[in-house]
């Protein structure tokens, strides 16, 4: 899992049927730090998240496959948690 900041969102016209009322929000990595780290990136979104928002994003195409139930869809990523508070020590 990822650690990200929301910082937008995706309209489209045409989608894949398995997105079928699902949210795509553009997601910018955070490091420990929560400054930017790295490029930002498409995810599903699960939870309702909303621009802004710390989440906690899965990367791994499997688990975020077992999200929409389905093995064969064609997911990358999914936002699976809003953080309420990061504590670090970094």
């Amino acid at each position: 899992m990822k650690l990200c900041k929301v910082v937008g969102n995706i309209t489209t016209t045409m989608q894949e049927p398995i997105y079928n009322g699902a949210k795509i929000m553009v997601v910018q990595p955070l490091g420990p730090d929560l400054k930017p780290q790295g490029e930002t990136f498409l995810s599903c979104d699960f939870v309702q998240s909303g621009p802004g928002d710390i989440v906690l994003v899965e990367t791994e195409g499997n688990a975020a496959r077992q999200l929409f139930n389905n093995n064969n869809a064609p997911v990358h990523s999914v936002i699976a948690g809003i953080v309420d508070e990061v504590t670090s020590e970094v």
